[in-house]
């Protein structure tokens, strides 16, 4: 079951697989909007298949699909067409991530389906959008991570290539996908008139960029890999501490003066060299190891307590399960308990978005086995 939420009303037939398409229908499910999953039949969305198990359920599939339900239609039997037809008759908005034209092989692309359904809201992911040379292509996370740039900037200077942590990739995709299909339903409820989303899972790792762009447009550099720093601020970034790291940001002049002072380092801030942030980058090294110096003389606990009492934004590099148990994550309720009826027990990420409106319960409603929900959906259809 969706949970209340603005989008209460909208349904949503959900197409996709893996991890962009159902990470934006997820979100859309956190909203309120009601969410079928479309699924091939036999083996379903490919995730079904992905560990980590528990019970033999996929945990990964689990937590991009809680809270949706699940169908299985073969889209190139009659049968099955003609349910999800029926489905788009009383549907708000279809996504699906496949490669470009594969929805059109099918009868389903854009172009057919508005004029038989002009107010449903058509929303594509997929590597490359539905424009250009490279839209055929396939594409996964770790394709347009480095097609996109974003791998070339990560990492320390001279080391092996490294891959973003989580796949920003595909989450970056199902974000902005989600964004995209919000503002065309608003757009709907004004005007009357639908409209397609098409998200390339590369334009958005080159607008999550930010200021690299920025400093190769504006001054002809390539930029690379900072290992924990920021390109243009200093000090901002993780520093050595007697026994771990610590993340110090002094974004502006008055905090370094701050931390100059909270670490009985008031030379510092009278530096010549070290006078202002643009001085500071030229300088980052050398200010570096002041800077270290000085912290490899305590612990990492010793000066979080001295720099937040100096005003000085800081914190520890914590490892998941030290994030997870941060008092923080308790009381913005991002940890949340799934009961899965085959998996039993699950603890999964809780949703960002806060709204004034709308409680965020501490439970939801698990994953849908494959085809869970046929005999309901197909009730409501009147089969």
């Amino acid at each position: 079951m969706a949970q209340p939420g603005p989008l209460a009303g909208i349904t949503i037939i959900d197409l996709s697989r893996i991890l962009a398409g159902p990470y934006c229908t997820l979100l859309l499910a956190e909203l309120g909007a009601r969410v079928i999953k479309v699924e091939p039949p036999v083996q379903g969305d490919d995730a079904r298949q992905y560990g980590p198990f528990k019970n033999g359920k996929s945990t990964y599939f689990v937590s991009v699909n809680r809270g949706k339900q699940s169908i299985a239609l073969d889209l190139k039997s009659p049968d099955g067409r003609g349910i999800f037809e029926r489905l788009l008759d009383r549907a708000d908005a279809l996504v699906e991530n496949f490669r470009p034209g594969t929805m059109e092989k099918l009868g389903y692309g854009w172009e057919s389906l508005h004029p038989r359904y002009p107010r449903l809201v058509y929303a594509a992911a997929s590597g490359f959008g539905h424009s250009g040379p490279y839209s055929g292509y396939p594409a996964y996370d770790m394709v347009v991570q480095g097609l996109g740039g974003i791998m070339s900037i990560t990492g320390h200077p001279g080391m092996p290539l490294t891959r973003i942590g989580t796949s920003i990739g595909d989450l970056a995709g199902g974000l902005y996908t989600a964004i995209a299909l919000n503002a065309a339903l608003l757009h709907r409820e004004r005007s009357g008139e639908a409209t397609k989303v098409d998200v390339a899972l590369f334009d958005c790792q080159l607008a999550l960029l930010e200021n690299a762009i920025m400093r190769y447009t504006t001054t002809g550099e390539i930029p690379g890999p900072m290992g924990a720093r920021h390109p243009s601020i200093t000090p901002f970034e993780a520093f050595r501490t007697a026994d771990g790291n610590l993340i110090i940001a002094a974004g502006n002049d008055g905090l370094f003066v701050k931390l100059a002072h909270a670490l009985d380092r008031a030379d510092l801030a009278a530096n010549p060299l070290f006078r202002t942030n643009s001085l500071r980058n030229q300088h980052q090294g050398k200010l570096r190891e002041e800077i270290e110096d000085v912290l490899r003389s305590e612990t990492t606990e010793h000066w979080i307590g001295v720099l937040e009492s100096a005003g000085v934004p800081c914190g520890p590099v914590n490892n998941v399960a030290q994030a997870l148990a941060h008092p923080q994550t308790a009381a913005r309720n991002m940890l949340i308990s799934v009961d899965d009826p085959v998996a039993g027990p699950l603890k999964l990420a809780g949703n960002p978005m806060k709204l004034s409106a709308f409680g965020d319960p501490a439970e939801r409603s698990p994953a849908p086995d494959l085809d869970a929900d046929r005999d309901e959906i197909l009730r409501e259809l009147g089969m």
